[in-house]
């Protein structure tokens, strides 16, 4: 599977000082998967107190990542 990173999602990115590494771990192994608009996809990881969360677009063998950040992670933790 190709990883594609546009040019926002770098910004954002660095903004939020997420390495590559925590990107791929968000992507490869999320804890939730949620639905977005235009049939993107939220990968989203629990990571220092903060929730990462991934926006991307999927493709057949493309990954597309849209954007990038760190949010709250009482506003986004999966409740149980």
């Amino acid at each position: 599977m190709e990883l594609q990173i546009i040019e926002h999602a770098y910004e954002r990115m660095q903004q939020y000082n997420v390495t590559l590494k925590m990107l791929t771990d968000t992507l490869s192994n999320p804890e939730d998967i949620l639905p977005a608009n235009y049939n993107r996809k939220i990968y989203q990881k629990g990571l220092d107190g903060y929730m990462l969360r991934v926006i991307v677009e999927e493709y057949i063998n493309v990954i597309r990542v849209i954007t990038v950040y760190k949010a709250e992670r009482d506003r986004y933790a999966i409740q149980i």
